[in-house]
């Protein structure tokens, strides 16, 4: 069981860093650092956007409209950091 616990707190870790690579990803692309144009960076953004916005559209529902500032990849990174620790004090020390 704890491996299973294992794998879900990498799993975890390794989203935080999708979150992370999207959010930067999309600072470059609204500063022109780079472009849709390029396949590559379009290709990365389609892949990163599949992965994130499930999570991320029902917290830009709940939230209230900032303008242009988006702040749902900080909620959601902070709940992901929320399961972590709950997983890792609450969860892993009392499973065998």
């Amino acid at each position: 069981m704890r491996a299973i616990l294992d794998v879900v707190l990498l799993i975890l870790q390794l989203y935080t860093w999708v979150i992370i690579i999207s959010a930067v990803l999309s600072w470059m692309l609204a500063f022109n650092v780079l472009n849709y144009s390029n396949q590559f960076v379009r290709s990365v953004w389609n892949a990163v956007n599949a992965l994130t916005e499930p999570l991320l559209q029902p917290i830009r529902r709940v939230m209230p409209n900032l303008g242009a500032v988006d702040i749902s990849p900080v909620i959601l990174l902070l709940g992901i950091f929320l399961l972590e620790r709950i997983i890792v004090h609450y969860v892993y020390p009392y499973v065998i």
